[in-house]
């Protein structure tokens, strides 16, 4: 059985859980270890129990630094009762760091995997800082064997150009991992008479010009739209998050959700989910296929996507959802304004008449993904051979 060792920065991200349960479910053996941003640490994910490293903090990327020394001095005491791996894979660029050292540590044989889901901005800046970024990345993932990473613009526009990354390239995109039968989601969200429209933005609450803006477009509406938030704000990019929804008349925040575990429930309660996102707008955001746009349209609502954005491309390609023009009120009104239960009907039609695979990463993902690591440990054995004949 392929042995992986999967290092992460945050072991309450819910990709964390998911990225563990798909491995697990392909065949492989997984050991975890990683930070945490909760107060607590996790003390089981996926059925595991992590190797604890210490707490980070979202947006305090000098506390990150800090965390990460910490705890790169007691690496080997940490791992000492973790048996050698087949396969490290390190999520974030900060991970590759240990991941360099635990190969080492263990015999300096196994492949390492660079799992990069999102371009973090500090690798984008223009300056000094951006370039020091740059380099430690392709420093520590020069040796990877695999890259993998959730859209192909973040291969058009940062890997390819930049010439970060020279390994084979795996895309895994962030889709819902369902690995029992799958069943068609219930019409929860048909339009009801007099009701008003629901939008839900759910998942990481990062973005203060979405919240600005649904702000506006819901007060112009008076009351025939609504907005729900559920998920984790990034309290760090708002100033008052809690007190600025609160005083909004029709927006609400209904807290935290279990992923996958409330995914149905929460969308199947929205009409719409928004999919947009200007966090680092023109970088980042502009470039990745966030989870909500699979999780909204595999339950059924339909998705709000930037127009100009991978989303965007994504949602006209496959010929469904709304696309937004321009990122204001008066562009949201023209695209919602007048939409009816005739309209939104055949919205969600289109949606719903998607394949299955196109929203849901099931069992048969799973073991192709696990077979694409086992291909490493064969790749780096015939190696092997080849140098000892030579």
């Amino acid at each position: 059985m392929l042995h992986v060792l999967y290092l992460v920065h945050d072991l309450s991200d819910p990709a964390t859980s998911r990225r563990v349960a798909m491995l697990k479910a392909g065949g492989a053996a997984v050991s975890l270890a990683g930070f945490h941003r909760d107060r607590e640490p996790a003390r089981e994910v996926a059925g595991e129990r992590p190797v604890g490293l210490g707490r980070t903090h979202d947006g305090r990327f000098a506390q990150r630094l800090a965390a990460i020394a910490g705890a790169n001095l007691a690496l080997g005491p940490r791992f000492r009762h973790v048996s050698k791996p087949d396969v490290i894979i390190a999520r974030n660029l900060e991970m590759l760091v240990f991941a360099r050292r635990l190969c080492a540590q263990f015999g300096g044989d196994i492949p390492i995997v660079y799992e990069c889901l999102d371009v973090h901005r500090l690798l984008l800046r223009r300056d000094g800082i951006g370039l020091a970024m740059r380099a430690a990345e392709r420093a520590l993932g020069g040796t990877a064997a695999l890259l993998i990473t959730s859209s192909p613009a973040f291969l058009r526009e940062y890997f390819a150009p930049r010439g970060q990354i020279g390994a084979p390239v795996l895309l895994l995109e962030n889709k819902v991992l369902e690995l029992g039968p799958v069943t068609k989601t219930a019409a929860q969200n048909a339009p009801v008479p007099g009701a008003p429209w629901r939008i839900g933005w759910f998942g990481a609450l990062r973005c203060r010009r979405s919240l600005a803006l649904l702000s506006a477009f819901t007060r112009r509406m008076q009351g025939t739209f609504e907005v729900v938030l559920r998920g984790r704000p990034a309290y760090s990019e708002f100033d008052d998050f809690d007190a600025t929804v609160a005083a909004e008349p029709h927006m609400r925040f209904e807290g935290a959700y279990r992923n996958p575990d409330d995914l149905a429930a929460i969308y199947g309660t929205a009409h719409f989910a928004w999919a947009i996102d200007f966090f680092e707008e023109g970088l980042n955001s502009k470039w990745l296929l966030p989870n909500r746009l699979y999780e909204g349209c595999r339950h059924g609502a339909v998705p709000i996507g930037m127009d100009g954005t991978e989303t965007g491309r994504f949602l006209d390609s496959h010929g469904i959802g709304a696309l937004l023009a321009e990122p204001s009120a008066n562009a949201l009104t023209a695209l919602l304004g007048s939409v009816d239960a005739a309209s939104y009907t055949d919205h969600r039609a289109r949606v719903a008449a998607k394949p299955d695979n196109t929203w849901i990463c099931g069992p048969a993902d799973c073991r192709a993904l696990v077979g694409r690591l086992e291909g490493l440990t064969r790749a780096r054995a015939d190696d092997k051979i080849l140098e000892a004949a030579a």
